[in-house]
């Protein structure tokens, strides 16, 4: 029996798209078959899987700041800077650097905004105010390199047992010693 030469023959544009698209099609169409049958499937292997208990030993508990504690935070930072006229924005983060409040003042400028946050973060993951932080840049430069830091004094942390779990960064006054102040009356806010 003798071998067929392989046949090379070359698609047009249009039957190049039509043969594509009946693959996607095809692809789409098994894909949702598959996702309707795990959508169908009985209740009793999810719920089993939902009933499996992790020891206590597993788990960690955290403590966070309340909406509530935050922009009380936020608004006494901010009360302290107007009381001085100063035009600020302040940041209130958790633990992870996620945002919970930012209050801009009027008149802050528009760097203000991202550098408070910054601040916040960096104060609450190194749990000590940004200003001790940036003097340890002196022995360790590459710390300015972590993302979403930023060693400029302006930031306070605030604890719950002597560990963190917020922090408090406030950008836009004259001197970094005045924004750190700032952020410590916020501190000092949710402490009372």
């Amino acid at each position: 029996m003798k071998a067929m030469p392989p046949v090379h023959k070359k698609f047009s544009r249009r039957a190049r798209v039509a043969t594509g698209g009946a693959v996607l099609t095809a692809v789409a169409v098994s894909g949702f078959g598959a996702v309707s049958a795990n959508a169908s499937a009985p209740a009793t292997t999810s719920a089993t899987a939902a009933s499996a208990s992790v020891p206590a030993r597993a788990t960690t508990t955290s403590t966070h700041l309340t909406i509530d504690a935050a922009a009380k935070a936020a608004q006494a930072a901010l009360d302290a800077a107007e009381k001085e006229n100063q035009r600020v924005t302040v940041a209130v983060v958790d633990r992870n650097g996620n945002t919970i409040v930012t209050l801009r003042g009027d008149g802050a400028g528009p760097q203000s905004y991202e550098s408070a946050e910054r601040k916040a973060f960096t104060a609450a993951a190194w749990n000590a105010p940004t200003s001790q932080l940036a003097e340890r840049l002196q022995q360790t430069p590459n710390l300015k390199d972590i993302p979403g830091t930023l060693f400029l004094a302006g930031g306070a942390p605030v604890t719950a047992g002597n560990a963190p779990i917020a922090g408090i960064g406030v950008a836009g006054a004259p001197s970094g010693a005045l924004d750190e102040k700032f952020a410590q009356a916020g501190a000092n806010a949710v402490a009372r």
